[in-house]
């Protein structure tokens, strides 16, 4: 069948339109990326391109939450990559918001530290480079150590068989509390030197988790007001507390079925149904929002739905090509519902070199704004610094669509491309395939 799940086996732009065109996926495809070059306004700011790297969480940081001499190469990469905006990691609000126990956490203690990193992550990049620190809760997500477990909002009878033996579900008055951590972190955010921080609400962490919450009582379940209550009230307070710009990581669907997923057709789950989303992103632009990621899918559940990839844990049902569409698609869609706000775009690491060129062609035809690239980003740092001195990324720099940095992540290591950056990566994916995840040796550590 013409639509089955196959690898990247494209040789020229010639043999992947001829794809496009027996699957009916109409992406613009555009041979000068000189658009890609052009500057952004984000609220008062000029930036100087229309490219971002998106988070790419390396599980690296201090048991503290601070960073280590890995995130600090990581992002000393990023920022000479070129890349007009760096939206950094997942960095949890609360200790119990860790998704593990070396993801990022900003708290009054080492707010210096993350001073020293954005400074040099400024000094860093080739001009000026606009910083975005991600304020996350990971919820169903979260394992931040052996006493303290996974928080949920409701049963969900998809995703629930995932969960450890350590289980909450936040009740209303927990969740009311969250909203100052937000703003803790928020004000913390701004004092280590970020421009913006994103309220993340993707891939079911747990602000995204309740915009599902239909079967759940209370003031967070149920009517789409209540279900986004706890969202909006963070963004709120926020914008009330802080001098900070404001973006959002946005899941504007995630492909399980209807009452557990959102942002679908009651039935057919695979079918997207942005309504709501719609909706949400017309308040985030009154509430003074000024940039919105759109992504979509889980990566534990569905990963093929938001990075869609060669080789991974299961075989897709349809050619990866339907995903990047949709997730485009989805953000063609928002852009159109608000278009004076700055869209980013999420899906074009799976394309290789021609993500510059679909990205080139969507922003000329004012589907968004911005380009994002995550995985990407982890093999190829300096994606944009090649697009804009030869017009052009280069495949035997791109990523591979192999799964392997998520391998890395969930046998317990730290994450980063074994393939293109094998030097450092290629040892750690060895030992935990080697199943010594149970405890990063002292070399490793040594060198966090």
């Amino acid at each position: 069948m013409a639509n089955e799940f196959s690898v990247f086996n494209f040789k020229s732009k010639d043999e992947l339109l001829k794809k496009m065109n027996e699957l009916d996926i109409k992406l613009p495809f555009e041979s000068n990326t000189e658009v890609l070059k052009k500057e952004q306004v984000i609220g008062d700011k000029t930036v100087k391109n229309s490219m971002v790297i998106l988070p790419m969480e390396g599980c690296d940081s201090n048991i503290d939450g601070s960073p280590t001499k890995l995130v600090y190469r990581r992002y000393e990469r990023f920022a000479k990559g070129g890349s007009g905006v760096l939206w950094m990691e997942a960095c949890a609000v609360c200790k119990g918001g860790r998704a593990n126990p070396r993801q990022m956490h900003i708290n009054r203690e080492n707010v210096g530290e993350f001073k020293k990193l954005t400074d040099h992550i400024r000094k860093s990049a080739d001009g000026s480079v606009y910083l975005v620190a991600q304020l996350t809760h990971s919820g169903r997500y979260a394992r931040p150590d052996n006493d303290m477990g996974a928080v949920i909002a409701y049963k969900n009878a998809h995703l629930d068989r995932f969960l450890p033996n350590n289980v909450h579900i936040i009740t209303d008055e927990e969740a009311k509390e969250l909203e100052g951590e937000y703003v803790r972190a928020a004000m913390l955010a701004k004092e280590a030197g970020f421009d913006a921080v994103d309220v993340k609400c993707c891939h079911r962490y747990l602000l995204s988790e309740f915009l599902s919450a239909y079967n759940r009582d209370g003031e967070y379940g149920g009517s789409f007001e209540n279900r986004t209550r706890l969202f909006f009230d963070i963004i709120r307070r926020i914008k009330e507390s802080c001098d900070i710009d404001i973006a959002v990581r946005l899941g504007a669907y995630d492909e399980i079925p209807y009452p557990d997923g959102f942002g679908v057709d009651i039935d057919d789950f695979r079918q997207v149904n942005l309504d709501e989303t719609k909706k949400i992103v017309r308040i985030l632009r009154d509430l003074g929002v000024k940039m919105i990621n759109v992504t979509g899918g889980n990566p534990y559940y569905n990963p093929h739905v938001n990075r869609p990839y060669d080789v991974g844990p299961y075989r897709p049902p349809v050619h990866q090509l339907n995903y990047v569409y949709k997730l485009l698609n989805a953000a063609r869609e928002l852009k159109q519902e608000v278009p004076e706000m700055t869209i980013v775009a999420t899906g074009f690491s799976w394309l290789r070199e021609y993500g510059a060129n679909i990205a080139a062609g969507c922003i000329k035809n004012g589907w968004f704004d911005m380009a994002g690239f995550g995985r990407q980003a982890f093999a190829y740092p300096d994606f944009a610094s090649d697009i804009i001195k030869d017009g052009t990324m280069y495949r035997n720099k791109c990523c591979v669509a192999c799964s392997k940095c998520t391998v890395m992540m969930r046998d317990g290591m730290v994450t980063g491309c074994s393939v293109r950056d094998s030097e450092v990566y290629l040892p750690i994916y060895n030992q935990g395939r080697n199943g010594k995840q149970s405890a990063i040796s002292n070399e490793i550590r040594e060198n966090l």
